[in-house]
């Protein structure tokens, strides 16, 4: 079922959607950079900083279950502009920080408010398109969404060269509160009142038992969580891996950053043309045989030469293209089994999606960013996961809808 609302800019909608969903990860990668300085300043350990990552990721992944559902209440526009009046707020805290634990106060009040933007975006791009132009416009955000975690890190390194880490969050202020403008002036509500679901809490509670409980939803955006993991790792442990590993600076993160972000957008942009021309499972399969080309080759390298550029950086730029030319199947495949509940749908994704990049910032990288090796075995190790996780998938239900994503998934009840 798709909406009926007439996108009159559509151009300018992807990209309004586009910058929403790149709030929560250039919230992220532009300030660590700054770890180090951040470090001296607060009078920290390498260790403690590391954990205003998980700081803002549980809060992310927990408010991960309500952007949706509240946006299938109370419609999607008023979320959106609510969640980053919000993540204005919750910046400002950061920026005049003055002790770890209040920079750990900041960072979870903005993982609260910063997942908004891509959650609901998911729902408002499924409301407005079905099909192939649905694929599309997700593939279209994809490129222009990867352009945040490329220059992210290099906005990081230049403001700190000029100004101190507090800089870094007055930006983002003024970064959201731009945003918070133009969403205001021409982001349309694309959610009609009749279409809207009941807050009431049994309704809800039936609404996530139905979707947690939905075995090929479960697989599908497992799968998804355990490709983008597999990148993941690399971007949370960036500071040590560029730094430590490889001797680059502060202001040297775009080495890594614009060539993986490079292979993202590629991979975005071969997914969207590819749609029509191939089938949804055979492109999924395609990223995952670029993934795995990557992730062996990334083993091998680790294992028979020391870490050096450009070759440690290569297979991420190949295992990004093939991530991000899966993902679009993957998320919409699963946002179809729910029409009437999209945004409770995309929620959930999200929750799989961040809970995993918790884990993985709280106890998976910091065991394994000691080694290369370990750092590339952790790649591969996640990306085994997803694709068993997707060819269990595959084998129950896609079997029987190998030529598309379908346009009339089974309902659930209100």
């Amino acid at each position: 079922m798709t909406s009926t609302v007439t996108i009159s800019h559509p151009r300018r909608l992807t990209f309004l959607l586009a910058a929403l969903s790149a709030l929560g990860p250039f919230c992220i990668d532009t300030y660590l950079p700054a770890f180090p300085a951040m470090a001296v300043s607060l009078n920290a350990s390498d260790v403690a900083i590391q954990q205003t990552l998980t700081a803002y990721l549980i809060p992310f992944a927990f408010m991960m279950l309500w952007h949706g559902a509240l946006s299938d209440s109370l419609g999607r526009r008023r979320v959106i502009l609510v969640g980053l009046a919000l993540f204005v707020v919750s910046t400002l805290i950061c920026a005049f920080a003055t002790s770890i634990e209040m920079l750990l106060v900041g960072r979870a009040l903005q993982g609260l408010t910063a997942g908004g933007g891509s959650v609901v975006g998911r729902a408002m791009v499924r409301d407005v398109y079905s099909g192939v132009q649905a694929q599309r416009a997700l593939a279209s955000i994809a490129v222009l969404f990867g352009i945040a975690p490329a220059i992210a890190p290099l906005v990081g390194g230049f403001i700190l060269l000029f100004a101190g880490w507090q800089a870094i969050f007055i930006c983002l202020v003024v970064f959201s509160c731009v945003l918070f403008a133009a969403c205001w002036a021409w982001l349309p509500e694309t959610l009609p009142v009749a279409q809207r679901q009941s807050m009431h809490p049994i309704n809800l509670a039936k609404g996530y038992a139905i979707v947690f409980k939905h075995h090929e939803f479960r697989r599908l955006a497992l799968a998804t969580a355990f490709n983008f993991s597999g990148m993941f790792v690399y971007v949370l442990a960036a500071p040590v891996f560029l730094i430590r590993h490889l001797g680059l600076s502060a202001q040297g993160f775009g080495i890594m950053f614009m060539p993986v972000v490079a292979g993202m957008m590629l991979g975005s942009f071969a997914s969207g043309r590819l749609a029509g021309r191939l089938s949804p499972v055979r492109t999924i399969s395609l990223g995952y045989a670029l993934m795995t080309v990557a992730a062996v080759v990334n083993v091998g390298m680790n294992m028979l030469i020391p870490p050096t550029l450009p070759w440690a950086i290569a297979p991420m730029v190949l295992f990004a293209g093939g991530m991000a030319l899966a993902m679009p199947n993957l998320q919409l495949r699963a946002l179809d089994f729910f029409p009437e509940r999209r945004g409770l749908a995309s929620s959930c994704i999200g929750v799989f999606l961040t809970a995993m990049n918790a884990l993985a910032a709280a106890v998976i990288v910091p065991l394994l960013w000691g080694s290369t090796l370990h750092l590339a075995l952790g790649m591969a190790a996640f990306l085994a996961l997803g694709g068993i996780t997707f060819a269990l998938s595959r084998r129950s239900a896609w079997a029987t809808d190998r030529d598309g994503l379908h346009e009339s998934a089974p309902q659930e009840t209100r």
